[in-house]
């Protein structure tokens, strides 16, 4: 059963009375004064440096809330060791949102071997050394100490994917949720568009922080059980054991060899061993009102075989139509992880890249060079999500797996106002893609079996009968952007799988 629609992203927007958009968002108070602003009614704190473009999480979210008719001002990278960059744009008048940029503060300062890294992509001139370890819960520490009553909303990648106990690789040991240690009032998790504009509306309209629990893709802490839920035990989706031995990809068996029916979710293997599935298909008889209990963060942190199954809970609970709360206690509290939020509907997503960037760093930079600026000038985001699910990557966890895709004349509308407006052009875009270029387009051929489905990847062990695999629009596009005036090359920056190009009828 599919979710209900929510409202447009822009619905309230297009009730409002338009303001008129800032050239860039504010900086500084001289800015915000030019502008006509007394306060903020949401400051932005990240750490990358503004960059008002929409491959940039800070810009995309600030032009986002502006739309809304709410004055958002940025603070980019600020000196984490006292308080006076935190209070440099005063009091916001609704929440402060913490973010630690487009990349993982821990991945963006460390290599693999756990080296500091020489330079920052997202500083200018490359610099490195702008942002403290674990960004998220330093900034929302000294945001907690400068304004002690504001609303923090900590969210980005570095938050999402520690929403809930998770395997920290710097220190080698289970963390709590990010949530507690940055001691914020709510968590974002995903590309958080349609929450984002949901909180600030309904504290706008005057509510309350902690009322406001029934928000998708939120995670908030609660003291005590709530009895207007239904708990379920997790063992009913997964029963935590051994895994049968992984399957070689390289066997050269016949189709039927391995025959027979699966054993059921940790029903005992011919051999003796617990052989852990998935169960595909729950029963409740009140969904809504359901909430499944996670293994306790004390749990996890000394037992592997129930980290996994956490694990492979909150994975399973991904799908937005059919997915349900989780919650997982941390000593006296518990960190409830509301389902994630609708998709963007194609409408919204153009009209949120058609918000008015100025697709330029802020002239605060001067000419300072940012190297990440300048790998994605050129370039044009068309959809979103992946369903790969592939185990060593985090955007089908961060993003979701459901592909929300802009429109063809949208995306060549784009490349246009990069053709006329950004300075340096030469005619080459350098990316038409996203996650996985060529899964532009591609869904389930059913809305009913993708609402009901809970497979943790559309592609593995092998491409889904149910996928529509047809590549025909994303060549469409690709051929009409390389024929407008004054384009003289497109190329794809972005991952492109094998697997799903040679399923497609037109290749």
């Amino acid at each position: 059963m599919l979710a209900p629609s929510p409202p447009s992203l822009f619905a309230a927007a297009q009730r409002a009375a338009p303001r008129r958009p800032a050239p860039f968002l504010p900086m500084t108070r001289q800015e915000m004064q030019a502008l006509g602003w007394e306060q903020c009614d949401v400051i932005i704190v990240t750490g990358d440096a503004y960059v008002d473009h929409p491959s940039f999480g800070m810009a995309i979210i600030g032009r986002l809330l502006e739309a809304q008719g709410l004055r958002v001002g940025i603070i980019a990278q600020p000196a984490w060791q006292g308080t006076e960059a935190f209070r440099a744009l005063g009091r916001p008048r609704l929440f402060f949102g913490v973010t630690a940029g487009n990349m993982d503060s821990m991945v963006n300062r460390y290599t693999s071997d756990k080296r500091i890294r020489s330079d920052d992509a997202y500083t200018p001139g490359g610099e490195a050394g702008r942002r403290p370890d674990r960004s998220v819960i330093v900034y929302s520490q000294r945001l907690r100490e400068a304004w002690r009553d504001v609303p923090i909303i900590i969210g980005g990648i570095e938050a999402s994917l520690r929403r809930s106990a998770h395997f920290d690789y710097w220190s080698e040991k289970v963390r709590r949720s990010v949530l507690l240690d940055a001691k914020a009032d709510l968590l974002l998790y995903g590309n958080a568009e349609r929450q984002v504009v949901d909180l600030a509306l309904r504290l706008d309209a005057g509510e309350s922080m902690d009322s406001i629990r029934d928000l998708r893709g939120s995670v908030f802490v609660r003291g005590a059980h709530a009895r207007d839920y239904i708990e379920s035990d997790p063992r009913n989706l997964d029963a935590p054991g051994a895994l049968n031995p992984p399957v070689d990809p390289y066997a050269m068996e016949p189709d039927g060899a391995r025959g027979g029916a699966e054993p059921a979710a940790g029903s005992p293997a011919p051999s003796g061993e617990t052989v852990v599935r998935f169960r595909r298909r729950v029963k409740n008889a009140d969904r809504e009102r359901s909430v499944i209990r996670m293994p306790d963060y004390e749990q996890v942190v000394d037992d592997p075989v129930l980290y996994a199954h956490a694990s492979r809970i909150l994975h399973l609970e991904a799908n937005p139509h059919n997915a349900r709360a989780l919650v997982q206690r941390h000593g006296t509290m518990d960190v409830w992880i509301n389902p994630p939020p609708i998709p963007l509907t194609t409408p919204e997503m153009d009209a949120l890249y058609e918000l008015p960037y100025q697709r330029q760093p802020h002239p605060f930079y001067g000419k300072a060079e940012i190297p990440a600026y300048k790998m994605i000038r050129f370039s044009i985001s068309i959809q979103r999500g992946c369903f790969g699910g592939c185990s060593f990557c985090s955007i089908t966890e961060h993003e979701g797996r459901i592909i929300q895709n802009r429109s063809e004349g949208s995306v060549l509308k784009e490349i246009e106002v990069i053709r006329d407006t950004v300075p340096g052009f030469t005619g080459v875009i350098s990316d038409l893609g996203g996650p996985t270029a060529n899964m532009y387009r591609i869904a389930c051929k059913s809305r009913e079996i993708e609402a009901s489905c809970r497979l943790p990847s559309c592609v593995f062990p092998k491409v889904c009968e149910n996928l529509n695999t047809d590549h025909t629009p994303l060549i469409e596009l690709y051929r009409k952007a390389r024929a407008l005036p004054g384009i003289k090359k497109v190329l794809i920056g972005s991952g492109v799988r094998y697997d799903l190009a040679i399923e497609s009828p037109s290749t």
